[in-house]
């Protein structure tokens, strides 16, 4: 009986464990894989000579974690195109959304739409995150902003993670935005979150962490907290959209709950992100909406470094701000809008994009770690920063099982 279902051969490998130098370079590598996840990988002439089920060889193409984007908001109806035209001649982000544009425009779509009707736009994002290297993906609700709505979004969510084989980790975000029949009571929607929506999200299970949007045009600290609280009551994890167009202590907040990650970040100040390293909050950076918004404060990356802050990079797909459906290009934008190196790109985009999510059994090359996979037709990881708008992936494994790039 052959001890591995499968063997790549003639490969090179980048680990991304955080204890290798640089990308973690194995030269002329092999991995094993035996039930979905790795039993062994080194170089080639280290092989144990272990019999495998299949042997494949890779053409020496590079094998990289599969990469993980941990911020997007998938699901939703129609699209604002219309808006962008109107950033484009002069609107600001803030202009539109207090005009009863921005969220709740497609807030209205969403609500209109069936869970099939979702189901269906949602999938061909799906598959362009697949396409480019993808195996885990994070969905948010808070387009829905009524408690039938919002759970219609998480159950499509759950649904994508079963239409295609990718992990989809689905997380309640209620508390995005002021739902138009209450009008200026931002707090009786928070009851509405607090006493209602997190418990039916709970007890359905199918929402796995808990994020706000803690922002001017949001909701305040005070009303984030309140979420949070509740959220500890059901023993979901919580995640935080903060100090992306102001500095309104989101950093800090997050932090004082021990938040799997702080998201944005643009304004966040020192002290904020000196907390989110004593909480191991995670930073997730979000260079489609910078560069669609034409921002320009940059998030802080040196304090991030300085603290010792894990950078994630996400696309942060969605309609408004965000119309990014490629990892590839998140970390290509990155590197040119943040300054990230390519490096650190990559370990944004695998490892620490996977601990943002609270998942400690991907995101590097391993043994024990599961086999998501990606195969790129790369001369050096670093290209995967370099290039803007290039199709780099030769194969995607995710628990050891070659998918389908091109949807079921």
């Amino acid at each position: 009986m052959a001890r591995w279902d499968l063997l790549l051969t003639d490969a090179r490998i980048a680990t991304m464990r955080r204890d290798d130098a640089g990308f973690g370079i194995i030269d002329d590598g092999a991995l094993a894989i035996r039930d979905g996840a790795i039993a062994w990988i080194g170089a080639a002439r280290d092989n144990p000579g272990e019999s495998a089920t299949e042997t494949r060889t890779l053409d020496g193409h590079w094998i990289t974690p599969a990469l993980v984007d941990c911020h997007t908001h998938l699901v939703f109806g129609g699209d604002r195109a219309a808006e962008f035209e109107q950033r484009l001649a002069g609107a600001s982000y803030e202009d539109i959304a207090r005009a009863g544009g921005g969220i709740l425009s497609t807030v209205a779509a969403t609500r209109a739409a069936s869970i099939d009707e979702l189901l269906a736009s949602a999938l061909p994002r799906l598959d362009a995150l697949i396409a480019s290297g993808v195996a885990t993906v994070e969905i948010k609700s808070g387009y829905g902003l009524d408690v039938d709505s919002e759970l219609k979004m998480l159950d499509v969510a759950r649904r994508l993670g079963q239409e295609r084989d990718v992990t989809v980790v689905t997380t309640l975000l209620a508390a995005h935005a002021v739902p138009p029949e209450f009008g200026d009571d931002a707090d009786g929607w928070i009851d509405q979150v607090c006493n209602e929506l997190i418990p039916a999200a709970a007890e359905r299970r199918i929402a796995d962490a808990v994020d706000a949007y803690c922002e001017t045009i949001a909701f305040d600290t005070a009303q984030v907290g309140r979420v949070f609280d509740a959220a500890r009551e059901y023993g979901l994890p919580v995640k935080l959209h903060a100090d992306q167009l102001s500095d309104g202590s989101g950093a800090a907040l997050a932090a004082g709950y021990s938040a799997l990650s702080a998201d944005h970040l643009e304004y966040s100040s020192q002290d904020g992100i000196a907390a989110m390293a004593a909480a191991g909050t995670a930073a997730v950076l979000l260079p489609g909406a910078f560069l669609t918004l034409s921002e320009t404060q940059q998030p802080p990356v040196a304090a991030l470094r300085e603290h010792g802050v894990p950078i994630a990079v996400a696309t942060d797909c969605n309609p408004g701000t965000s119309p990014l459906t490629s990892m590839q290009e998140a970390m290509a934008l990155a590197s040119r809008l943040f300054r990230l190196t390519p490096e650190e790109c990559l370990a944004g985009a695998t490892r620490e994009a996977a601990l943002a999510l609270g998942l400690e059994d991907r995101g590097t090359i391993a043994t024990g770690m599961r086999a998501d996979l990606a195969v790129w037709d790369i001369d050096h990881p670093r290209d995967l920063a370099y290039w803007l708008g290039r199709d780099a992936l030769a194969h995607l494994f995710i628990e050891g099982r070659s998918v389908s790039l091109t949807g079921a």
